[in-house]
């Protein structure tokens, strides 16, 4: 205890600069390249982050904008779970592609180079092309390769367990978790049948948990599939039957959201590949956001708000030294 203080007093400063204490510790690492740290890093978390990415078709391109602020922010991601849409992102991201590289090929992308008609009872198209796709773009093909660790949710057939994998071919598991009913056939992997995993988790944040993840964000991206009028086709009754069965769904996955993020999306149809930078502005505009209410989740304390705490800590004063009467 420090002569003239009271044992009181003294917790009092050692509680509050225990947090500043590690930020300035982050602070003068990363001017010195104090080795086992990550690299110019802004702050360091007290919790694990996980983020679950949910399906929406070429609204999809909206993960894109989340992860890029997450990037700018240098928060580190241990995990990411994908639904999807949700799937090929996140594949790519834990493939070690920058937010900047899936921008540009999300600003490639079209439908029919994931897609094809076919002649199948399962469904009007095969996304056989997006296995090729996914192989073609991402440097890891298989789950032991990735460079950050990645669930890809899909929903089997016929048992309507959820599908959670994390070890195979990439590829062959994205397919299976974007095998919208009705839409695309089947994926069969290991002699079973699989498709859409939104049937199992829209946006799936339980995997996460389960992985042991602290804290988990959620990107839901909430939206009716058609917009005002009617139906252009079969594929927007079919989507739309499930969208509206989706809202009436017990949604257990957002008990396991932490941090729940719900662009506004509306405005963009299923198939609006071409308006990939607007979705991509719309994750970007949401995210940051949400960033303070994330940071206080994961409880970083940011380098700078940390010396400004640490300049304005007064001293304790000591206490009046009492003699004996």
């Amino acid at each position: 205890m420090v002569a003239g203080v009271s044992m009181e007093q003294s917790t009092i400063l050692v509680k509050q600069l225990s947090p500043l204490s590690r930020a300035i510790q982050v602070f003068f690492s990363g001017l010195l390249g104090t080795p086992n740290r990550i690299p110019k890093a802004a702050a360091l978390p007290q919790r694990t982050l996980g983020v679950a990415l949910g399906g929406g078709f070429a609204r999809g391109m909206v993960h894109i904008g989340v992860l890029k602020v997450l990037e700018e922010a240098r928060i580190p991601i241990a995990a990411i779970s994908g639904t999807s849409s949700g799937s090929i992102i996140g594949a790519g991201y834990c493939s070690g592609l920058s937010a900047a590289a899936l921008a540009e090929m999300g600003r490639r992308l079209r439908f029919w180079d994931v897609a094809r008609w076919t002649l199948d009872r399962g469904g009007f198209c095969s996304n056989e092309r997006l296995g090729t796709f996914i192989n073609r773009t991402c440097p890891c093909k298989d789950f032991s390769e990735l460079r950050t660790p990645l669930a890809v949710v899909a929903t089997e057939l016929i048992s309507g367990k959820p599908a959670i994998f994390r070890k195979g071919c990439v590829s062959d598991a994205v397919r299976a978790s974007c095998a919208y009913p009705g839409m695309f056939t089947p994926v069969e992997i290991n002699g079973v049948l699989h498709v859409d995993g939104m049937l199992s988790y829209e946006v799936p944040t339980t995997p996460l948990k389960e992985m042991g993840i602290d804290c988990v964000l959620g990107v839901h991206l909430l939206s009716r599939w058609t917009q005002q009028g009617a139906p252009r086709h079969f594929f927007d009754v079919i989507g739309q039957c499930f969208a509206i069965a989706q809202t009436r769904m017990t949604l257990q996955w957002a008990k396991d959201a932490d941090l729940l993020l719900q662009p506004n999306v509306d405005g963009f149809a299923y198939d609006d590949f071409a308006r990939a930078d607007e979705l991509i502005a719309v994750g970007e505009e949401s995210m940051r956001a949400a960033l303070p209410a994330l940071k206080r989740k994961l409880g970083i304390v940011d380098v700078k708000e940390a010396v400004e705490k640490v300049a304005s800590v007064k001293a304790v004063k000591p206490a009046a030294v009492q003699t004996p009467a």
